[in-house]
């Protein structure tokens, strides 16, 4: 985490704005059937991706390099990306998509230089490696890491607390389908 100033305020209320982001979505949503539909499929990639990468991270413990951070070096913001997308498509808004640029690229251009910080920090010549060989945000096709033993594990995505995100999202697209429904 950031240690002081602009950069400390921005990492600390990065939740808090993004369900504010939420609220406002829902609220200027115009949600048509065939935008849930693809809103939907977003979500449930960037979800899954997340999933995935929450059964494999072990956090500030180790350098998590196995799963989907074969890819990218952020699969839980690129999933979050995913998802952002889904709730653009959904809310069938402009004001949403604004606002979902501004949050993106003010927000997680922040949290990214703090985590890629905090991470040389912890291990720094693990990390010179993994950042060498391993993109920054937007996954390779292919990954130049060796395949490691390291398994997916429910218990590590308990501990990663990755039940909100779902259940979030679940929250979000019932009442965007009922907005859908009854308006």
């Amino acid at each position: 985490m950031p240690e002081h100033g602009l950069l400390k305020v921005i990492y600390r209320w990065r939740v808090r704005v993004s369900l504010l982001f939420v609220i406002l979505a829902v609220v200027l949503a115009k949600p048509e059937l065939w935008a849930i539909l693809v809103g939907v499929g977003l979500t449930l990639i960037g979800l899954i991706i997340r999933t995935w990468a929450c059964g494999h991270l072990e956090k500030e413990k180790k350098l998590t390099t196995s799963g989907p951070y074969r890819y990218t070096r952020n699969p839980l913001y690129f999933g979050n990306l995913l998802i952002g997308l889904g709730v653009v498509i959904g809310a069938q808004s402009w004001w949403v998509l604004g606002c979902a640029f501004v949050v993106f690229v003010i927000f997680y251009s922040v949290i990214i230089l703090a985590e890629k910080q905090k991470m040389e920090k912890l291990f720094p010549m693990e990390y010179a490696e993994y950042k060498r060989l391993v993109p920054l945000f937007f996954p390779s096709y292919f990954s130049t890491l060796p395949r490691q033993k390291i398994r997916f594990r429910w218990t590590r995505h308990k501990n990663n607390r990755e039940f909100r995100a779902i259940i979030g999202s679940v929250i979000f697209w019932l009442i965007i389908t009922a907005k859908l429904l009854l308006f």
